[in-house]
């Protein structure tokens, strides 16, 4: 069901990939209430996936942009402005890569030239953005950007490596810039901390089927797939959260707040049944 919560506005949104990335799932969402935008994404994943027929399907144009070079945010900002006909009022930053993940280094093994890549792409974008975008004064008032981010910001979880800094700079910076933005122009920026979700990006995580089974299992509501996390997006991008910024929101089905759950306790228990001889 629509509500018309985003009728006029404008938007940028990154990262869609395929139908099954969260961005193209945000993307549709907009769509729905009323949000006219650009799709944006690197120039080899525009190659890989499948946008264009997003594009279609939304009636949005393509501009693609290396979220790493300052000079590809101005051209996609400002030409973003031209089409949509004015200042952005959202921006979804769906943006992570880690190159010793895909090179499945341990976190132990790193290599450090990666990691800066890890950095830059996943974090540091997201300051070059919000730096390019003030500059530029591209955002409207009380506009909002919310940057995708992930638990492990906070916690220790196997295999997801490097990506755990990359996940507490970008909630940092959500923080830092959200403050200076607010004041001066009364832009919104938070990041909304998911579940594992069944993603091309999330598949590729070392272990990921047994993570998504456990946090399925944890959270008393069960994990928030890719059409719930848009439709908590959309409110972000509305006018009824004015007032949120600075803010990392964790939507995980309750996760967050979980020490351990009767479901998860069961497998665990039926585990000692077998393993554990009865004279321990």
């Amino acid at each position: 069901m629509a509500y018309n919560l985003l009728q006029n506005k404008k938007g940028i949104i990154f990262g869609a990939l395929n139908d099954k990335s969260i961005g193209w799932k945000v993307a549709e969402r907009a769509h729905e209430e009323g949000a006219r935008f650009v799709l944006t994404n690197a120039p080899f994943a525009i190659r890989l996936g499948s946008i264009d027929q997003l594009a279609e399907q939304t009636g949005s144009e393509v501009i693609p942009a290396d979220v790493t070079k300052i000079e590809d945010l101005s051209h996609l900002l400002k030409r973003s402005q031209e089409i949509l006909g004015g200042k952005i009022d959202f921006i979804l930053h769906s943006v992570g890569m880690s190159p010793n993940v895909r090179k499945k280094r341990s976190y132990d093994d790193l290599d450090y030239q990666y990691f800066s890549q890890t950095l830059d792409i996943s974090a540091l974008s997201l300051h070059k953005l919000l730096q390019t975008a003030k500059k530029m004064d591209a955002i409207a008032d009380y506009g909002s950007i919310v940057a995708l981010s992930y638990i492990a910001a906070q916690r220790s979880f196997y295999g997801y490596n490097d990506m755990a800094e990359a996940k507490s700079l970008l909630e940092s910076i959500a923080r830092s810039f959200g403050y200076i933005y607010g004041r001066s122009k009364h832009v919104r920026v938070n990041t909304v901390s998911q579940s594992p979700t069944l993603t091309s990006a999330g598949s590729g995580i070392r272990g990921f089927d047994g993570l998504y089974d456990f946090t399925n299992r944890m959270s008393p509501l069960g994990n928030a797939d890719a059409n719930d996390c848009a439709d908590y997006c959309v409110t972000l991008f509305s006018d009824l959260t004015r007032k949120v910024t600075m803010q990392n929101l964790f939507h995980d089905g309750g996760f967050s707040n979980m020490g351990m759950s009767a479901r998860v306790m069961g497998v665990y228990n039926k585990l000692l049944e077998n393993i554990i001889p009865d004279e321990w």
